[in-house]
Parts: C-alpha cells; sequence; structure tokens
C-alpha cells in the first residue's frame, strides 16, 4: 500500500507501502525496462521472478527474539491459526523502507513498527496481505503477463503490446486490492472485531489518490463499506422469515386459546 507522508507519528517509513500491488512495479513498461536486465531468451515469468527475488534479497529481516518483531508474528500466527489458511506462507519481519508486502505469492513481508498500531490495525494489515496469497493474487498477475507476453522478452513483441499490458495490469491490480481488503474485513469480523479498525488503518496511512497500480482511500473504504453492507444482507434472515417470527407468538396465543 508508496507516495504522500504518513501521518504516523511513528519511527517508520512511509506506511503507504503496504498498498503496492504485489508486482511492485509501477507499471508494465517500467517492468519491461527495470533492472535485472533481461537475458537472452527470457521469459516474462523468469522476469517477475527475479524481479521478486531481487526484492526479497534486498529486505532486511530483524533480531526475530525483538519484542516488535515478536509482536507482529504472534498477530500473524493468530490470523493463520483463525482463517486456516489453506496455502503455503512465511512471515519476514523487516525493517526500511517497506512496511508490508507480498512477494512470490506467500512471503510477506512486514515492518517491525506494526507492532506500534493497534492489535485491530495490525490484523487488517496483516490479513490483507494474506488474502493477496489466500486469493492467488501472483498468479493471476502472471496470466495477465503472460498473456500479452507469451514469448521471450524481446522490444519488438514487447513494446507493442505495453500499453495494453499496462491497461490490463492496471485494472487487475485494482480488482485485487479491493478483494485484499474484502478479505481482510471478513478476518476482523472472524476474529470479533470491527471495520473501524479497518477505517483506522486507512485514517493513519492518511489520504492517497488513485494511481496506475492501486485506487484511491476514497474508493477502497466505499468498497469496504460495500462488503461489509453485503455481508450484513447476507446475515439477515430473508423478509418472509421475518414476517414469521413476528407471527409467532400471535399464532402460538391463538393455538393456546
Amino acid at each position: 500500500m508508496s507516495g504522500i507522508p504518513s501521518s504516523m507519528p511513528l519511527e517508520r517509513p512511509d506506511m503507504h507501502r503496504w498498498i503496492v500491488p504485489l508486482t511492485s512495479l509501477a507499471t508494465a513498461a517500467s517492468l519491461l525496462l527495470a533492472a535485472p536486465p533481461v537475458r537472452a531468451d527470457e521469459t516474462i515469468l523468469g522476469v517477475l521472478a527475479r524481479s521478486q527475488d531481487t526484492r526479497l534479497a534486498q529486505a532486511h529481516v530483524v533480531d526475530p527474539a525483538g519484542a516488535r518483531a515478536r509482536a507482529v508474528r504472534a498477530s500473524f500466527e493468530t490470523l493463520v491459526q483463525a482463517l486456516r489458511v489453506a496455502h503455503l506462507v512465511e512471515l519476514r519481519v523487516i525493517d526500511g523502507p517497506t512496511v508490508a508486502e507480498t512477494l512470490q505469492g506467500r512471503v510477506v513481508l512486514a515492518h517491525e513498527s506494526l507492532a506500534d498500531l493497534s492489535e485491530g490495525e495490525r490484523l487488517f494489515i496483516l490479513a490483507h496481505e494474506l488474502g493477496h496469497i489466500e486469493l492467488r493474487h501472483w498468479e493471476q498477475t502472471q496470466r495477465v503477463y503472460r498473456k500479452w507476453v507469451p514469448g521471450a522478452v524481446e522490444p519488438q513483441q514487447t513494446e507493442p503490446v505495453a500499453a495494453l499490458l499496462g491497461r490490463d495490469a492496471s485494472a487487475l491490480a485494482y480488482r485485487q486490492e479491493f478483494e485484499a481488503d474484502a478479505y481482510a474485513l471478513h478476518a476482523l469480523q472472524r476474529l470479533g472485531l470491527g471495520s473501524q479498525d479497518a477505517v483506522a488503518a486507512f485514517m493513519h496511512m492518511g489520504a492517497m489518490h488513485d494511481s496506475a497500480t492501486h485506487p484511491g482511500t476514497g474508493k477502497r473504504l466505499a468498497a469496504l463499506r460495500a462488503a461489509g453492507a453485503a455481508d450484513a444482507d447476507r446475515a439477515a434472515p430473508p423478509r418472509d422469515a421475518q414476517a414469521d417470527t413476528r407471527n409467532e407468538p400471535t399464532d402460538s396465543v391463538r393455538r393456546v386459546d
């Protein structure tokens, strides 16, 4: 989730990093031009994998025995158990410029400063990253890139489709962020927490505008409200059932009479 300075009075990097989509690249064109250089006959999946590997290698893991690292890990393990996470996941508590990010479709990087948040906010951010894993977003991203660059990554092949790839990758990234937010909201509800913790997490981030890779704060909060309303509608009994329930005491009295 990069850009606008955080309003949080904490010793941490830019908190907006946690909403960066899991490709961690601004546009399709930047991917194709970014280091490390493309190797001869390398496919787009190879470029994607090496980009993720590079980011993972650059992440600095903190001492796992530290109090903050232990607090972040405890929240993460609470989520994994409560949500019965089905896919292989790994947590690495780090410092540096990233607050929370999912790499390789299974590794969650989480800054130790998440320990300074309330438990509900921390759970929401970590659950968002778990949502990317459980919803198989990395595989979706790979399919979109492979659709537009099915062979070797060569300028004559990538340049004509860069705009179309960028369009599809951006649309997918938006959808994935909304889905991961909804997953995290459901995680909070399962743990007996409310949407106020999700809203608080966004408020600490500060307002963000739409970018090529993720929707702005207003859109994400609106999507969360819609998801919460849909959950409430599904949980409510049908209107006929409500009417039957209201009539039951009267019918009962009549039968007794």
